[in-house]
């Protein structure tokens, strides 16, 4: 087991350690499965897989966190989403291909998604133009966020995944939604997996 940081020590205490390994190993399970899953269907096209690891990343997550003491699930938008003390653990894909987490974005703008991040997520490291929006965010919030309690933080498991290489990154951490591009901005990142081995140092 890699050496637990001091950001995974302050947010998750003493069960830091445990959720370093279960993640990442939940994230390759989810990948296996949705990869049998396609090999089962023959089609052309990667629906089933892509389709497959989106429900199954929630439930590996569930099953893995369980048997934790501090997990607790929670139903949100048809699925199970996992919280470990005072933060909710939401998976992302975010890359088909081997790019750094830098490159997270979401497909849009609104939704549960962009919702869970703007509400449990780190304050904006720039304050937005006071247009009215806040009041207009107020009215169309996602109903699922109303069944997280207001103090729970948002942290999101990212990472990049493909039908033929697996799980190449997976990082977690805090980030903001910036509504104009849809870019996670990171407040804090670190890995879940080694880096990608540098292909230059063979």
């Amino acid at each position: 087991m890699s050496a637990v940081t001091r950001w995974a020590r302050e947010t998750f205490g003493a069960v830091a350690g445990r959720l370093t390994e279960i993640i990442p190993a939940c994230l390759v399970e989810a990948h296996s499965r949705a990869r049998h899953g396609q090999e089962g269907v023959h089609t052309q096209t990667l629906e089933a897989y892509g389709h497959g690891l989106h429900a199954a990343q929630y439930e590996t997550l569930a099953a893995g966190l369980a048997p934790l003491e501090e997990a607790v699930a929670r139903r949100l938008q048809g699925r199970t989403v996992m919280v470990v003390g005072n933060n909710v653990i939401y998976p992302i894909r975010y890359a088909k291909k081997d790019v750094p987490v830098t490159a997270a974005r979401l497909r849009k703008a609104v939704g549960f998604r962009a919702d869970l991040i703007r509400r449990h997520g780190p304050e904006p490291m720039q304050q937005a133009l006071d247009l009215g929006l806040e009041e207009l965010d107020e009215q169309h919030v996602h109903p699922d966020i109303a069944l997280l309690s207001p103090e729970l933080r948002l942290v999101i498991v990212a990472y990049a995944c493909s039908m033929d290489r697996g799980v190449m990154r997976a990082e977690w951490g805090s980030a903001e939604l910036r509504r104009e591009d849809r870019y996670l901005i990171w407040h804090h990142h670190e890995p879940l997996l080694p880096p990608p081995a540098d292909p230059r140092a063979a």
